[in-house]
């Protein structure tokens, strides 16, 4: 490399993990590009929100020219990678070739259908702020349909609706959708009988939230089912038709919406780069978080298959806090290697998982403490509260949850734009 310039690093996603990464290389002698087909961070732990009707997209996203402003040395630039030409170290995008010198991929995760394209196209996504929008849509176009039809048949139909997955993004929907409908369409639609709704949560393990602590699995289903949601645990998802969501067992739910919350595998651009890839496509790194045998690339976040310590083969877990770290750790790992030093290797804090199930009714595990309920509740809204970016953002926010809370209501049932599903495109 000259040294009459700086030497650059390109971020591929403006995500949780790249904006890590462009933040801990501030002050750094590089010269850093990052590069999103989209202008917007999107605080993806709260798209359920935008699909049920109680957040606007703008208290969930916030502009990346914004986020970027107190980093002088980072520049932003809005492309759709397309590839990666490693041995050229070229980034290959819609809108022309982008040299580095030090590559970071934090391009995140879609959703994974498992190859069933048929799933793909008939089902409605929760990763992306255009297929929260969508969900929204469909879902109120749904209660429109089922108040003019005379069909009780029909009418059932409509109102029967499928959450595949059963982690926490299925949960929190499943809880918060409930919520929704009993609550403001239930005034809104004085007509329908909405105590007919259905709302059925498939999970292919033996309970949702399967990662959690059985004792917090089963205070969230009591939740659920408070809410008036039947989960069927055990059951997998096998195809989706005109008669509804198909289930490997045989039954069919009769359900004319279809949510898909059943996993998500490393975005698409990992599969082009002849790289070795591990569980969910994701890219198998060394514990520095370097590429064997390519050490001026990283990979963090969703993209990276992340060995744990203590020789435990399993990868970390596809996490906002995952990809914290590793993104803040691979902008350390290149400023201390323009120093000549040799990156150290990456170590994960795990700060906790949690997963709410509506008013009043969340589950935290935070080490040794396992909280449900209540308690459970109060601290995930804590958390989420101090994890959104901006004053602006936790205000607006904070005043849509107390009218949510006080007065039940939500106050963004608006069907804009299309209720068909948008093509699938990873952050």
């Amino acid at each position: 490399m000259s040294g009459e310039r700086r030497p650059r690093v390109v971020i591929v996603g403006a995500g949780f993990g790249g904006l890590a990464c462009a933040r801990a290389l501030h002050g750094a002698p590089v010269e850093v590009v990052l590069v999103d087909r989209h202008n917007y961070h999107v605080f993806t732990p709260l798209l359920y929100q935008v699909a049920t009707a109680l957040l606007e997209p703008a208290e969930v996203a916030q502009p990346v020219r914004q986020l970027l402003q107190k980093l002088p040395g980072v520049d932003f630039r809005l492309g759709d990678v397309t590839g990666v030409d490693l041995d050229a170290r070229v980034v290959q995008s819609d809108r022309g070739p982008l040299a580095y010198d030090h590559l970071v991929l934090a391009a995140g995760a879609v959703n994974d259908y498992f190859g069933n394209r048929e799933i793909a196209k008939r089902s409605l996504g929760l990763g992306t702020l255009s297929e929260s929008l969508a969900l929204r849509n469909a879902v109120l176009e749904r209660f429109e349909q089922a108040a003019w039809t005379e069909d009780p048949v029909q009418r059932r139909r409509l109102l029967t609706f499928a959450v595949v997955g059963g982690g926490p993004t299925g949960v929190e929907f499943a809880g918060a959708f409930a919520e929704l409908v009993h609550e403001a369409l239930a005034r809104d639609y004085p007509h329908l009988d909405l105590d007919r709704v259905e709302i059925v949560l498939v999970e292919g393990s033996s309970a949702p939230l399967s990662t959690f602590a059985p004792k917090l699995q089963r205070a969230s289903q009591r939740a659920l089912e408070g809410k008036g949601v039947r989960v069927l645990s055990g059951a997998k998802a096998s195809a989706i038709d005109e008669q509804g969501l198909r289930l490997d067992d045989g039954r069919t739910i009769g359900a004319a919406t279809v949510a898909w919350a059943a996993g998500v595998r490393a975005a698409s651009l990992a599969d082009g780069l002849e790289l070795e890839q591990g569980s969910h496509a994701r890219l198998k790194v060394l514990p520095t978080l370097q590429v064997p045998g390519r050490p001026e690339v990283l990979v963090v976040g969703d993209m990276a298959a992340i060995p744990q310590a203590h020789g435990r083969p399993e990868s970390l877990p596809m996490l906002a806090q995952v990809a914290i770290q590793s993104g803040r750790h691979a902008g350390e790992a290149i400023a201390a290697s323009l120093h000549g030093r040799s990156p150290q290797d990456f170590r994960y804090r795990d700060l906790g998982t949690m997963a709410t199930q509506g008013r009043n009714a969340a589950v935290a595990q935070i080490g040794p403490l396992k909280l449900s309920g209540m308690l459970g509740w109060l601290a995930w809204l804590l958390v989420h509260i101090v994890a959104l970016g901006g004053l602006r953002t936790r205000l607006l926010v904070l005043i849509n949850w107390a009218a949510a809370y006080l007065l039940t209501e939500r106050p963004v049932r608006l069907i804009t734009g299309t209720t068909e599903r948008p093509d699938e495109q990873e952050a």
